[in-house]
């Protein structure tokens, strides 16, 4: 799914990106060498970002 239409910004690019580039979905987009056009899709980029790094972060659960 695309996340970013004006850039291409794929979800599972900016959910790699994220795991590896502090800040928010500007700092990601820079990290990809684009740059946030319209700005639509922000709000759900640092969704999909603060998700990433939660999920990233949570404890493993033995079975």
């Amino acid at each position: 799914m695309y996340v970013c239409i004006c850039n291409a910004i794929r979800e599972g690019e900016l959910r790699n990106v994220g795991r590896r580039v502090p800040g928010d979905a500007v700092a990601c987009y820079a990290a990809l060498g684009k740059q946030p056009n319209c700005g639509q899709c922000l709000d759900e980029a640092d969704d999909i970002i603060r998700e990433e790094r939660e999920m990233a972060f949570e404890p493993a659960v033995a079975a």
